[in-house]
C-alpha cells in the first residue's frame, strides 16, 4: 500500500515541480533570460532533432526504400553539403538584417521540407527534401550565436552556452527516442511529420515571443531581467560600459597584453565584402584553431549520431525496446556535460585563467576519447554504460567554452560570417563523417558487411583524431589573449562600443 494518498501525492509532486522552477529560474538570472535561452536551444533542439531522427529510423527507411548503409550515411551527408553552401550568404545577411525574423521564415519552411521528405517515395525525392532541409537549417548556427552574443554579457557566454547547446543534446535524444518509437508503432514517415508540426509551431512562437536585440552589446540582459526589452548595458550596471563584464578582456588588460597591430580593424566592418571578411577571419590564429577543433569533434559526433543505434543494437545484443530506455541514460550523460563544460570554463577565466576557454575543451577531448575506448570493445551493455556515459559527457563539455572562444576573438560586427565560416567548414565534416564512417565499417566488417565489430573498429580509428584536438587547442591558448587584445581595440577604434545599429 502506498505511504502517500493521491492528493497528497499530488502536492509533492507539484512541490517538487515549483522548487526546480524556481531553481531554474536562480540558475539562468530570471524568467525574461530563461526565455530568451529556451526559444534559442529550441532552435538547435529542431536540427538537432531531425538529425538524431535520421539514425533512429534508419532501419526503417533501408527496408523501405531498398538502401545500403552507405547511401543511408548520404541522407545525412546531402543535409550536411547542402548546408556547407547555403551557410556562406547566410553569415552575411545574419551580420546584416534583422535576425529573428529571418530565423522564423527559415524555421517554416524548414517544416514544409520536413513534410515533403516524409513524403518521399525514392531514394532521389528523400535525398532532395535532405538537401533542401539542410540549406534551411544553415541558419541556426550564425543566427544563434550572434543573437547569444548580444543579449548576454560575454563573462557569462560559456556558461549561457551550455544552456543552448543543451538543447542540441536534447534535440538529438528526442529524435532518437521518440522518432525511432513513431517509427516503430507507426512508420518513419510519421516521425518526419510530427517534426514538421513542431517546427510550424516554433516558428509562431518565435515570431511572437523572441524581440530582436541591438547589435554590439549596446543592450543586454543581465541576471534579474523582470523584461524581454534588454537595457543599455551602462543604465544596467552604473554606466560600466560594454566590457565591464568581460573576464577575459579584463584579465588580458591587468597582465599589458597588447593587440597585434596588422589585424586591429580601423573601419566598421558591417559592409565588408563576405570573400575579405573569410579572409580577415582566417587569419585570426585562435579562430583557425577553434574551427579546426569543431570540425574534428563534429565529424566524430556525426558518425556516432548516424550510426549509434545500429551499432548498440549489433554490439551489445539488444532490441528496440531497451535501446529506448538507453539512449536517455547516455543522453542524460551528453546533457550534464555540456551544462558543466562551460561553466567550469567561466569560473576559471573570472579567476584569472586567461586561456581556460581553449583548455578545458583540451581535457574534454582526451577524456572522451579514453573512455570511448573500453565502451566500444566491450560486449556487455552493463559493463559499457558507465564509459559511454563519462565519453558522452566529456564529448559535449567541449562545445560551450569553444563556442565563446570565438565571440571573444572576433568583432562583433563580423560574428554571423564568422559563424558561417566555421559552420561551412564544419558541416562539411559533418557531410562526409557518415560516409567515411560507414564505408569504413563496410571495409572492416567480416566479409566486407556491415557489423557491429565493423562500426566498433570505425569508431575506435576515428578516436585517434579526436583526443590529437587536445594538442591542437594547447598550442592555440597561446595566441589566444593577443587576438581577445585585437577584438577589442578593433571595437574601440571602429567606434563600436558607442554605436547603436539594427
Amino acid at each position: 500500500m502506498s505511504a502517500y494518498s493521491g492528493d497528497e501525492r499530488h502536492r509533492l509532486m507539484h512541490a517538487v515541480l515549483d522548487w526546480a522552477a524556481r531553481r531554474t529560474m536562480i540558475v539562468v538570472g530570471g524568467p525574461a533570460r530563461f526565455r530568451v535561452i529556451a526559444m534559442l536551444a529550441c532552435v538547435l533542439a529542431l536540427v538537432a532533432a531531425d538529425q538524431g531522427t535520421i539514425g533512429a529510423v534508419g532501419p526503417q527507411i533501408k527496408q523501405s526504400l531498398g538502401i545500403t548503409n552507405t547511401e543511408l550515411g548520404s541522407l545525412s551527408a546531402v543535409t550536411a553539403a547542402a548546408g556547407a553552401l547555403a551557410v556562406l550568404p547566410i553569415g552575411v545577411l545574419t551580420d546584416r538584417v534583422r535576425r529573428v525574423r529571418f530565423l522564423t521564415v527559415c524555421v517554416g519552411l524548414w517544416s514544409v521540407a520536413m513534410l515533403l521528405g516524409g513524403l518521399a517515395d525514392s531514394l532521389t525525392w528523400l535525398l532532395l527534401s535532405r538537401a533542401a532541409l539542410g540549406a534551411l537549417t544553415a541558419a541556426g548556427g550564425p543566427t544563434v550565436v550572434s543573437l547569444v552574443g548580444d543579449f548576454f554579457p560575454a563573462a557569462e557566454r560559456a556558461r549561457i552556452y551550455g544552456f543552448i547547446l543543451g538543447g542540441e543534446m536534447l534535440g538529438v535524444g528526442f529524435g532518437l527516442v521518440v522518432g525511432g518509437a513513431l517509427a516503430e508503432l507507426v512508420s518513419w514517415r510519421a516521425a518526419f511529420w510530427f517534426l514538421a508540426l513542431l517546427g510550424v509551431v516554433f516558428a509562431f512562437v518565435i515570431a511572437r515571443k523572441l524581440p530582436e536585440p541591438k547589435r554590439g552589446g549596446q543592450s543586454r540582459l543581465f541576471p534579474g531581467a523582470r523584461t524581454m526589452k534588454p537595457k543599455p548595458a551602462g543604465e544596467e550596471r552604473g554606466g560600466a560600459g560594454r566590457e565591464h563584464d568581460d573576464a577575459a578582456r579584463r584579465a588580458v588588460r591587468r597582465r599589458g597584453i597588447g593587440p597585434d597591430p596588422a589585424l586591429v580593424l580601423r573601419r566598421d566592418p558591417v559592409r565588408m565584402p563576405l570573400w575579405q571578411a573569410t579572409r580577415y577571419v582566417l587569419r585570426i590564429r585562435t579562430n583557425v584553431v577553434l574551427i579546426v577543433a569543431s570540425v574534428i569533434g563534429y565529424f566524430f559526433f556525426a558518425g556516432l549520431r548516424t550510426f549509434a543505434v545500429v551499432f548498440i543494437g549489433e554490439q551489445y545484443g539488444i532490441g528496440q525496446a531497451a535501446l529506448t530506455g538507453l539512449i536517455p541514460l547516455i543522453g542524460l550523460g551528453a546533457l550534464l556535460g555540456v551544462l558543466s563544460g562551460g561553466r567550469v570554463a567561466d569560473r576559471l577565466t573570472r579567476r584569472g585563467y586567461i586561456s581556460a576557454r581553449m583548455v578545458v575543451p583540451a581535457v574534454a577531448y582526451v577524456t572522451a576519447a579514453v573512455f570511448f575506448v573500453p565502451g566500444l570493445l566491450t560486449t556487455s551493455m552493463a559493463i559499457a554504460l558507465p564509459f559511454l556515459f563519462v565519453a558522452a559527457a566529456s564529448l559535449s563539455a567541449a562545445n560551450p567554452p569553444l563556442d565563446a572562444a570565438r565571440l571573444d576573438v572576433v568583432h562583433f560586427r563580423l560574428w554571423g560570417r564568422a559563424e558561417s565560416v566555421r559552420t561551412f567548414l564544419r558541416v562539411g565534416a559533418e557531410a562526409v563523417a557518415p560516409l567515411t564512417f560507414g564505408l569504413l565499417a563496410d571495409a572492416l566488417g567480416p566479409d566486407g558487411t556491415t557489423s557491429g565489430q565493423g562500426l566498433r573498429d570505425a569508431f575506435l580509428i576515428m578516436l585517434v583524431p579526436l583526443a590529437a584536438n587536445a594538442v591542437v587547442l594547447l598550442r592555440g591558448r597561446n595566441s589566444y589573449p593577443r587576438d581577445v587584445a585585437t577584438a577589442a581595440a578593433s571595437e574601440r577604434l571602429t567606434g563600436a562600443d558607442h554605436r547603436r545599429v539594427r
